[in-house]
């Protein structure tokens, strides 16, 4: 069973910055698209931006240009840097990832725990 495990998060001031990280741990899988979402308070879960395991990325309009995917595939982990916070960028970032599992011979989907950014000062 593949897990999601986020790190990275917390308290920054405005136009701070942080990197958030998120590996993915299993026996035998691989991974295809890897992706950062965010909830903030009272609001929906939206994605932020996507990586493909080729390294193509898409990012939502609100996220161009202050936010970076990247990803290590050799260490199975999704980077979301971003620079210039504010304190609307203040919610839970997820990390969501799916692929093919060698060990139950299906594909796999799932999400991580989350992890708090909140921008303030």
């Amino acid at each position: 069973q593949v897990q999601l495990v986020e790190s990275g998060g917390g308290l920054v001031q405005p136009g701070g910055s942080l990197r958030l990280s998120c590996t993915a741990s299993g026996r035998s899988f691989s991974i295809n698209d890897m992706g950062w979402y965010r909830q903030a308070p009272g609001k929906q879960r939206e994605l932020v931006a996507v990586i493909t395991s080729g390294g193509s990325t898409n990012y939502v309009d609100s996220a161009k240009g202050r936010f970076t995917i990247s990803r290590d595939n050799a260490k199975k982990t999704v980077y979301l840097q971003i620079t210039s916070l504010k304190p609307e960028d203040t919610a839970v970032y997820y990390c969501n990832a799916d692929g093919y599992d060698f060990v139950l011979l299906r594909r796999w989907a799932c999400w991580g725990q989350g992890t708090q950014v909140t921008v303030s000062s």
